[in-house]
């Protein structure tokens, strides 16, 4: 990790650039796989398969009894981990449901809101060197919170056409069936486009690499609906002289070994702290099975260190973070200055981890700077929202001058004509 001391503030944009692993041509890339699926369909999900994955698939849907197998090839403690994880994120999530109240703004008229949820989502899980199992959980609880009436689910396979156990069990736990054995780009188009054999939904959620990414993008620009940017991931720790420098390392590794192109941020008013996390992370990617990916992680990541904490947290409201770690006492009480950030975690013993699957909040966040405008996903990312507003004849009476007069304003007379005509019936008996 780079070492930084005090960056004035001219150079905290430069800073705050995530490192970038172009592949060359990537949009014409997955605009070819886009348009491939979007006009041969099965057949271009199966060549792919074999192209990208080296597998080839017979049937696109995972049958029945691949599903009800899972659940053998799954330890007891996992399948217990799943359920206490489950519990806790239906239970977060459902505390998000809200009552609309009518509302009325003048007398005669009243408006409200009306929450639907989105009838068709498509789930995309990562399924390559990490099975993202927790993924399922994210997504696919708000949305059965929320009522969509169906979840349509992909995920690539390995070599040898499998999905791995873990992730067909965790969705049969949660009442999913439509189980695709596809990933990559080619998942997102079939999803956003339709094939013999998968449903075309009405939004798409879930992360995935700079192909994926790249996808979900370029289906939003033609109509559909996605649920976030989310890329590489990314975590930023701001931690006081007292912090543990193993804690701090430990939280640092734990996105750095998402992949090479994931970045970690350290930020402190101590510098001895930094020396000290560095021995730790020498320490702790020994043991790593994933240490490679870490280490270039850790070359595109960078500390530094400030004159205060609140230099800290004005830099990490610069930067964004998709997570943010208070390593801090009373970290409380820096929670209201924090203005950008997906998802924050208070205190020596919040690890991120704990977001990341059994705390009960969403992991699906946003990354790369897209905390200053974008939430995370949440019980309100699986609906859409239907405006309502009922008008009396009291009502149309008292609104309607302030509607003629901003309609002629704006040269639109049929805008008008529709409360003129109907204020002369009322006058005219």
């Amino acid at each position: 990790m780079k070492f930084i001391i005090n960056p004035p503030y001219e150079s905290w944009a430069s800073l705050c650039e995530r490192p970038v692993f172009p592949s060359e041509d990537l949009e014409e890339k997955v605009g070819m796989i886009l348009s491939r699926v979007k006009q041969e369909g099965d057949q271009a999900l199966r060549e792919f398969a074999l192209q990208f994955d080296q597998a080839t698939i017979t049937n696109l849907k995972v049958d029945t009894q691949e599903i009800e197998s899972a659940g053998s090839k799954i330890s007891d403690e996992l399948k217990e981990a799943i359920v206490v994880a489950a519990n806790n994120i239906r239970a977060f999530h459902g505390s998000q449901k809200s009552a609309e109240i009518p509302v009325e703004t003048m007398p005669g008229v009243t408006c409200w809101r009306k929450s639907v949820a989105i009838e068709k989502v498509g789930l995309y899980i990562p399924g390559g060197s990490a099975p993202l199992f927790s993924t399922i959980l994210m997504l696919a609880i708000p949305a059965k919170i929320a009522g969509c009436k169906r979840l349509v689910l992909c995920t690539p396979t390995d070599k040898t056409g499998n999905i791995n156990p873990v992730i067909l069990y965790t969705a049969s736990v949660l009442g999913i069936t439509e189980i695709y054995k596809v990933g990559g780009a080619q998942a997102i188009a079939a999803m956003a486009y339709g094939t013999e054999s998968i449903l075309k939904v009405d939004k798409i959620f879930g992360p995935g690499n700079q192909f994926v990414t790249k996808a979900k993008e370029l289906v939003q620009k033609s109509g559909i609906a996605i649920d976030l940017p989310a890329g590489p991931s990314e975590v930023l720790v701001i931690a006081d002289k007292n912090a543990d420098a193993d804690f701090v390392a430990s939280d640092l590794l734990s996105q750095a070994e998402h992949g090479a192109d994931s970045q970690v941020v350290l930020l402190t008013d101590s510098a001895d702290l930094i020396n000290e996390v560095n021995l730790a992370l020498k320490k702790q990617l020994l043991a790593l099975p994933r240490m490679a990916t870490a280490e270039k992680a850790l070359s595109n990541s960078f500390s530094i260190v400030f004159n205060s904490l609140d230099e800290c947290v004005a830099f990490s409201n610069f930067y964004a973070p998709e997570h943010l770690i208070l390593s801090i006492e009373n970290a409380a009480d820096y929670s209201e200055k924090i203005v950008n950030a997906g998802s924050v975690f208070l205190g020596y013993y919040a690890c991120e981890s704990a977001g990341d699957y059994a705390s009960g909040t969403n992991h699906t966040l946003p990354t790369n700077g897209y905390a200053r405008s974008y939430s995370g996903v949440s019980l309100d990312s699986f609906f859409k929202k239907i405006t309502f507003q009922s008008i009396s004849k009291i009502g149309i009476q008292n609104i309607g001058k302030t509607i003629e007069v901003m309609a002629e304003a704006e040269q639109l007379l049929a805008h008008k004509n529709a409360v003129s005509i109907r204020l002369k019936k009322i006058n005219n008996g």
